[in-house]
C-alpha cells in the first residue's frame, strides 16, 4: 500500500488518463477527490471505489473559486490533503492560423493557470503533511505538433512551472512538485477524436510504428503506474522534476521515413 492513508485531489479524473490515477491511488490505500465535468461517469468511479475512500466534485476548474472548493472538500471529508495531481487539461487543435486570443486565453486557463491557482489553494495544507504535486504535461511540450499550436505552448510553460516550483516550494515548503509528459496514450477521448477526424474504428490497431514501435499505444494505466512513484514517499527528496513516458525517444529522434501516416476511413 504505497499510498496508505494519503489524501489525494486528481483534477479530470471522471476519465482517462486521470480516472486510472484515481484509480490506481485508491487501489494503493489514499483517500481521493474526483472532479470532472460528467457527473454521471463520476459517480460511477465514487461507488466502485466506495464512499469512504473518494468523494466526487463537479466543476469547471477555471471557474472562480473552484481549486479552494476542491481544497475544502479534501480537507472537510477527510481531514488533511497530501497531494494534487493537476490533470484536467483542455485539448484542441490550432495553428498560428488558427489561434485567437480568446481561444489561446481560453487553454491557458485550463492547462496553466488552473494548476496554478489549485496549488495555490493547496499548498497549507500540502506544506503542512510535507506533500507532494504531480502535474501531467504532454511530450509536445518540448515543441509539439503543428496542429496542437496552443495546446503544446500551455504544457511547456507548465513544464517551467513544475521546476521553477519543484526548486522553491522544496526548499522553502517541504513540498515536492514534479512532472510526468506521457506520450500518444489510448483514452476514451482521443478515440472520439480520431473517429470524428475520420479515422476507422480500430485506427488505434493500426498505428505505424514510427508512433508505436510497440505495435500499440500506451495504455491510462500505464500512466497511472508511473504517477503512483511522485506521489508516494518513495520518491524521497526528488523535485522539480520532468520525466517523459513515450515508448521511443522523443528529443533527437530520427525517425525511418518509410512509415505511413494513420489511413483514414474509406
Amino acid at each position: 500500500m504505497r499510498l496508505k492513508d494519503k489524501v489525494i485531489i486528481v483534477t479530470g479524473s471522471c476519465t482517462g488518463i486521470g480516472k486510472a490515477i484515481a484509480i490506481r491511488c485508491a487501489a494503493e490505500g489514499a483517500r481521493v477527490v474526483i472532479h470532472g465535468l460528467d457527473a454521471d461517469k463520476g459517480a460511477d468511479i465514487v461507488q466502485m471505489l466506495g464512499e469512504d475512500k473518494a468523494v466526487l466534485h463537479i466543476e469547471d476548474i477555471t471557474a472562480n473559486g473552484a481549486p479552494q472548493r476542491l481544497v475544502n472538500l479534501a480537507v472537510e471529508r477527510f481531514g488533511s490533503l497530501h497531494g494534487v495531481v493537476n490533470n484536467a487539461a483542455m485539448i484542441a487543435s490550432s495553428n498560428l492560423r488558427s489561434t485567437t486570443l480568446p481561444f489561446f486565453r481560453d487553454i491557458l486557463e485550463v492547462n496553466l493557470l488552473a494548476p496554478f491557482a489549485l496549488i495555490q489553494a493547496a499548498l497549507p495544507h500540502l506544506s503542512a503533511a510535507r506533500g507532494c504535486v504531480l502535474n501531467i504535461g504532454s511530450v509536445n511540450a518540448w515543441s509539439g505538433e503543428p496542429n496542437l499550436f496552443a495546446y503544446s505552448v500551455s504544457k511547456g510553460a507548465l513544464m517551467t512551472l513544475s521546476r521553477n516550483l519543484g526548486d522553491t516550494l522544496h526548499r522553502e515548503q517541504g513540498v515536492r512538485v514534479n512532472q510526468i509528459n506521457p506520450g500518444w496514450v489510448l483514452t476514451e477521448k482521443e478515440v472520439d477524436i480520431k473517429r470524428s477526424q475520420g479515422l476507422a474504428d480500430d485506427w488505434h490497431r493500426q498505428v505505424p510504428t514510427v508512433y508505436a514501435p510497440a505495435g500499440r499505444l500506451l495504455q491510462p494505466e500505464e500512466i497511472a503506474a508511473a504517477a503512483v512513484y511522485w506521489l508516494a514517499d518513495e520518491s524521497g527528496p526528488i523535485s522539480g522534476q520532468v520525466v517523459d513516458l513515450e515508448q521511443h525517444p522523443f528529443i533527437g529522434r530520427n525517425p525511418p521515413k518509410d512509415d505511413t501516416v494513420l489511413p483514414a476511413r474509406k
